[in-house]
């Protein structure tokens, strides 16, 4: 069992920054590919970007390629979200995901955070 806790979220405005973490519970953090997705008022939840289990790979959604980079810091069960560049469009609840398989496909995570509140204003 893997418990996820996000952090960081918050009020920005438009063309600024911010940085959210993911801690993991457990021993087996390095075990799992993370990933970071986001879910707005109405819309489907949208892959944001991935991570492998090293943090030797990097994946991101073509709607972030560019402003946002995920980064993991194993020795600390953390994974981590820079935006920069943020839009109002990038407002959503962001939730961070583990899964052993797939990177891209929301259905392939097993243990998901309970999310944290982004708002871009204009």
């Amino acid at each position: 069992q893997v418990q996820l806790v996000e952090s960081g979220g918050g009020l920005v405005q438009a063309g600024g920054s911010l940085g959210l973490s993911c801690v993991a519970s457990g021993r087996t953090f390095n075990r799992y590919n993370m990933g970071w997705f986001r879910q707005a008022p109405g819309k489907e939840r949208e892959f944001v970007a991935a991570i492998t289990r090293s943090g030797g790979s990097a994946y991101y959604g073509e709607s972030v390629q560019g402003r946002f980079t995920i980064s993991r810091d194993n020795a600390k069960n953390t994974v981590y979200l820079q935006m920069n560049s943020l839009k109002p469009e990038d407002t959503a609840v962001y939730y961070c995901a583990a899964t052993l398989t797939s990177l891209t496909d929301p259905g392939r995570y097993n243990y998901w955070g309970q999310g944290t509140q982004v708002t871009v204003s204009s």
